[in-house]
């Protein structure tokens, strides 16, 4: 048996546990955010036991401010497993995107008779979408979700994984037959399976907020692309909206070092006029941007979600929604290996999710990291490239149907969940 010390645990390499009683379950998830709840809600009627473990508490958890752009096929895997009903009353339902270039008057409107639908895509805040999968949790008999729950060690084995963690004041253990990471970008779990990753650190960030307009926002959502980085506009309820502003490392950490009045001044003329006046309806809050892909998203007893796995740059959106793909990948993989009384942890059975997603994800990442490159500048070969890009869009219907099935999720092969 290989054993794997997490860095979290503050103990020293080779430490072994005093013998305790462990509990048995099929699938262990390490990490309790929108995608590794989510997992634990795909695999409600799979047959197999699976356990949460989620370092914060449930009020930590769902008080976070986060916002997300949630494309259709992520609504279709949420109504697959049988949740959606429950978010989609507390989320936002947008039925058209304009996407413009600094301020060039011609944009690209993007409507949902491009794709013969009724809605384009969903915003949703954190809270009601963690709470709902939360709830659907606490009503599945086959899932167990441990709270304030900190994993300190994980030992791999040829048949199960032995997870040590700490939970209440105690020391306590559990054995798997699968771990699933759902712990994050910087993800402790990955990280102690030596599993390595690329990418880079891009040299923006990105300033989010919400704002109330004086007038509807008419469930529009824009991106507006400016030299300095996009800067996108999500209808939220209530006729409030979600900004995220990205902008050079500099020039994001001024603004936020902005008074209110002087950051409303600066926001009002980047905002534009279409819903007139802007207040400020949150504080503000600053991340850095960072595009990350694992070199491999399984080992034997161990396979990787969400952002744990891979990390893109948020212009158009995609990075909850890919995490969410995976969710409806690999659980689909996990039960197709259990009814056909195969090992799920088998590195032959976990190869099918990493074969069916990273290719995937890359075509994503890739889409994210051009986009927001050829339009944040004004060199003018790649103005007049993005000039002919957004021609293109507005002028030939192929085109743009395959650019809205690409950032709507529509594009691919579409997971059993979708198709339920």
């Amino acid at each position: 048996m290989s054993s794997l010390p997490l860095s979290v645990s503050g103990r020293p390499q080779g430490f072994a546990p005093t013998p305790m009683t462990r509990c048995h379950y099929d699938v262990a998830i390490v990490g309790g955010g929108v995608v590794g709840s989510a997992l634990a809600c795909a695999l409600r009627n799979s047959g197999l036991q699976v356990i949460l473990l989620d370092a914060q508490s449930r009020e930590a958890a769902v008080s976070r401010q986060q916002v997300y752009a949630v494309t259709l096929l992520t609504g279709q895997i949420l109504q697959g497993i049988g949740v959606w009903e429950a978010i989609l009353p507390q989320i936002n339902t947008f039925r058209q995107i304009r996407l413009s270039d600094g301020d060039r008057p011609a944009d690209v409107r993007f409507l949902p008779q491009d794709l013969a639908l009724d809605r384009l895509g969903y915003v949703a805040e954190h809270t009601p979408l963690l709470q709902g999968l939360r709830d659907f949790i606490d009503k599945s008999d086959n899932v167990c979700c441990v709270e304030s729950a900190q994993v300190e060690e994980i030992n791999y084995g040829t048949d199960e994984a032995i997870v040590t963690y700490g939970h209440e004041g105690k020391t306590q253990q559990l054995q798997a037959r699968l771990v699933v990471a759902a712990d994050g970008g910087r993800s402790p779990v990955r990280e102690a399976a030596g599993i390595s990753t690329r990418g880079w650190k891009y040299w923006q960030s990105c300033v989010t907020f919400k704002v109330k307009p004086e007038k509807s926002h008419e469930d529009i959502a824009y991106e507006k692309f400016q030299a300095s980085g996009p800067f996108a506009i999500l209808p939220l309820p209530g006729n409030r909206c979600n900004v995220v502003w990205t902008a050079p490392h500099d020039e994001a950490q001024a603004l936020m070092e902005l008074d209110e009045a002087a950051f409303r001044e600066r926001l009002q003329r980047r905002f534009g006029q279409e819903m007139g006046r802007v207040e400020l309806a949150s504080s503000r809050y600053l991340f850095p941007v960072q595009l990350m892909q694992s070199d491999r998203y399984v080992k034997p007893r161990l396979a990787l979600i969400g952002d744990a796995a891979h990390r893109c740059h948020p212009v158009g959106g995609q990075g909850m929604n890919l995490g969410i793909r995976d969710v409806a990948a690999l659980a689909e993989v996990l039960q197709s290996a259990q009814e056909r009384g195969q090992d799920i942890g088998a590195l032959t059975v976990l190869k099918r999710y990493e074969r069916w997603r990273k290719l995937e994800n890359l075509t994503i990442l890739g889409f994210t990291d051009v986009l927001d490159r050829l339009f944040s500048n004004d060199w003018w070969p790649l103005v007049l490239l993005r000039q002919l890009g957004l021609w293109g869009l507005r002028h030939l219907p192929p085109v743009k149907t395959t650019a809205l099935r690409l950032m709507t999720g529509l594009l691919g092969r579409q997971p059993q969940l979708a198709r339920d």
